[in-house]
């Protein structure tokens, strides 16, 4: 089976590749890096040809930088077209836990957009909308920062090691094609708060931590469990905790 991962230079596609390189299947690494340009479509045929699967796991700068409704229109209609033209039996691209809560921040309504095109492209097809990935954590905290503090949304939030997501989407890739969302998320919900209260200790950082019922997430109002799965997702078993501590301490 030949597997092409759009996006493999990033964090989560270069884990894809490896996963997959694991299990002995033919992988082509495409990015901007390596000569493919999903935004012009430089690249898309000659890596596409002979393709079974296609795993888009492209990505537009960080969150609110950029034009992320165009960036994921334009690549989107690119690798949907050249995926269709390779004869691509399967489509699998990956989106966002929470998106439809998320629709006031341009990235996550992109991020909608693209899996409309998905769904419309007639291609055979899995959407898999994971929740964030610990990897990122310091970032999300980093956003609410204010005179020094942390004043975070009070959210509940049910995180995922990106090792365990890559895994996952692997196994999807080489499985049918399951044409509906698939949702992906860690072993427990947990509050925002702590989560961020952990990360600060262990990487021994004093600045004080609260709720701020007028702190927003990413720009966005949010309920409570506005983040969280709906029941019945698919679950990693590497905790928070145990990441942060592999993580930290080796």
């Amino acid at each position: 089976m030949k597997i092409v991962v759009v996006g493999a230079s990033g964090m989560m596609g270069a884990k894809i590749v490896r996963t997959l390189e694991r299990g002995g299947e033919d992988v082509v690494e495409a990015s901007s890096k390596l000569g493919v340009n999903a935004l012009s479509g430089e690249g898309l045929e000659a890596a596409f040809e002979g393709a079974d699967v296609v795993i888009d796991v492209t990505n537009s700068g960080s969150f609110g930088e950029g034009d992320a409704l165009a960036f994921f229109k334009q690549a989107g209609k690119q690798m949907l077209s050249s995926a269709k033209a390779a004869g691509v039996r399967h489509y699998l691209a990956l989106s966002v836990v929470g998106a439809d809560n998320l629709v006031e921040n341009d990235y996550f309504r992109a991020k909608l957009v693209q899996e409309n095109l998905v769904r419309a492209s007639g291609l055979a097809h899995t959407i898999v909308r994971s929740t964030q990935f610990f990897e990122f954590f310091s970032g999300i905290v980093n956003t609410s920062v204010l005179d020094g503090n942390l004043r975070l949304p009070d959210l509940r939030l049910q995180p995922i090691a990106a090792d365990e997501a890559a895994t996952f989407m692997a196994n999807i890739a080489t499985a049918e094609p399951r044409n509906s969302i698939v949702e992906l998320g860690g072993p427990e919900p947990t509050e925002l708060v702590e989560l961020a209260r952990e990360l600060l200790t262990v990487t021994e950082d004093n600045r004080p931590v609260a709720i701020d019922p007028a702190s927003l997430y990413f720009g966005v109002s949010l309920a409570r469990q506005g983040l969280l799965p709906n029941p019945g997702v698919v679950s990693g078993k590497l905790t928070f905790h145990d990441w942060l501590t592999r993580t930290v301490y080796g």
